[in-house]
């Protein structure tokens, strides 16, 4: 068995899930046993912060990460900051 955590961080609150799985269990299953509201909103994954594949195999202790659509382009936030604006 290996331990797992799964997260799913919003502005104003932190939905996580505390779990056990099997030995090379993946990050797709993972996400199935934590069945976090709004999951299937999220585009992408990460495992520590890295990008990761729902084929990936997990580890003891990984700490998998669903990433959410960014509201808004970070190239032009930093365009209007440069402007003053």
């Amino acid at each position: 068995m290996i331990r797992v955590e799964v997260v799913l961080a919003w502005p104003d609150r932190v939905e996580r899930r505390a779990l056990e799985l099997a030995e090379g269990a993946t990050v797709a299953d993972a996400l199935a046993a934590a069945a976090l509201p709004g999951a299937d909103d999220c585009p992408a994954v990460s495992v520590h912060g890295i990008l990761a594949r729902p084929a990936q195999v997990l580890h003891d202790q990984d700490r998998v990460e669903l990433l959410r659509p960014l509201l808004a382009d970070p190239k032009d936030n930093r365009r209007r900051r440069a402007r003053g604006g």
